[in-house]
C-alpha cells in the first residue's frame, strides 16, 4: 500500500474541501458527498453498504491498530490541531470518512416483513431530532423511517451524531407529505397520527398489522395533508401540565408499544 499523504496546512485544498462538506449543506447536496466522522460512525457505514473514498487519519489521536484496520482506503494523515479545528466531538479516535451519499427515493424502499412497522417523520425541524428519531428506529429494528418535507439535509453532521451512526443502518426514504400518503395507501399501510384531537389512547391500538407511525414538529403538530388522512389519531396521555412531550420521546413510547404487541 502507498504511503498516507501527510497534511500539515489547514488551507490546504483538501482540509478545505472536508470543512465545506461538514458546514455547508449545499456543498455536500452538490457533490454528493458527506463526511463520516469516528470510528463507531464508521463501521456502521461500512455495515450500510456505503462507498468511503479517503479515510483522514490523526495518528496523534488514533491506535495504530486503526490505521491498519482501515487500510483498505486511501488514507491522509493530518496533525492534531488540524484535525481538532474539523472535529465535531472530542472523542472520535482521530478518525474521518468522505463517503459518498446514497439516494433515498421512495421508489427504492423494501419492506422485509409482510406487515412492516413505519416511522414517518413530517418537517423534522432540528437535526437533532431527525438523528434521535434515526437512532430509535434502529433500537426497535423497525422497517423503515420515511421523512416528509425534510427541511434541513439527511448527512448534516448533527443528524449523524445524534443518531450514533443509525443513519446507516436504517432503510429512510424522502418525499413530500403527498407522496409518502400515496405511498402508504398503495401498500395498504394503516397510518397513525399522533395528534391532540380526535385520538383515541395509543394503547387501544392495535399496531399488528402493516403500520406507519406519523409524527409532526413539537411546535405545530401534523398538518392537515397527514390528519385528513388518518386511518386514526392516537395520543399519549400526559398527566402533568404539559401537553406534549419531545419528538423523539413520543415516537419512541409509540414504536415500542407497536413492537410489544408484536411479540418483540
Amino acid at each position: 500500500m502507498p504511503e498516507p499523504k501527510i497534511i500539515t496546512s489547514a488551507q490546504n485544498p483538501f482540509i478545505k474541501e472536508v470543512a465545506a462538506l461538514l458546514h455547508k449543506s449545499r456543498t455536500r447536496k452538490k457533490t454528493g458527498r458527506f463526511v463520516i466522522e469516528g470510528q463507531r460512525e464508521l463501521q456502521l457505514a461500512l455495515k450500510g453498504g456505503y462507498e468511503i473514498e479517503a479515510l483522514l487519519v490523526c495518528p496523534e489521536i488514533a491506535s495504530e491498530e486503526l490505521a491498519i484496520e482501515q487500510s483498505n482506503y486511501p488514507i491522509v494523515q493530518v496533525s492534531k490541531s488540524i484535525y481538532e479545528k474539523l472535529a465535531y466531538r472530542g472523542s472520535t479516535q482521530g478518525v474521518m470518512a468522505i463517503a459518498k451519499a446514497k439516494e433515498h427515493t421512495l421508489g427504492q424502499i423494501r419492506f422485509k416483513n409482510k406487515n412492516p412497522l413505519i416511522l414517518v417523520a413530517e418537517s423534522p425541524e432540528k437535526p437533532g431530532n431527525l438523528g434521535a428519531l434515526l437512532r430509535t428506529a434502529d433500537a426497535a429494528a423497525i422497517d423503515a423511517v420515511l421523512v416528509a418535507n425534510l427541511q434541513s439535509d439527511l448527512y448534516n453532521p448533527n443528524v449523524i451524531r445524534s443518531s450514533v451512526g443509525c443513519l446507516f443502518t436504517t432503510q429512510v426514504g424522502i418525499g413530500t407529505s403527498g407522496e409518502i400518503i400515496a405511498f402508504l395507501k398503495d401498500r395498504h399501510i394503516k397510518i397513525y397520527c399522533a395528534a391532540l384531537t380526535a385520538s383515541k389512547n395509543y394503547v387501544e391500538m392495535d399496531f399488528r398489522g402493516s403500520s406507519a407511525i406519523v409524527v409532526g414538529t413539537e411546535s405545530t403538530g401534523l398538518t392537515e395533508a397527514w390528519l385528513n388522512n388518518s386511518d386514526q389519531n392516537l395520543i399519549i396521555p400526559m398527566q402533568g401540565e404539559i401537553d406534549s412531550m419531545n419528538v423523539s420521546v413520543s415516537a419512541a413510547i409509540l414504536i415500542f408499544e407497536a413492537k410489544r404487541q408484536r411479540g418483540f
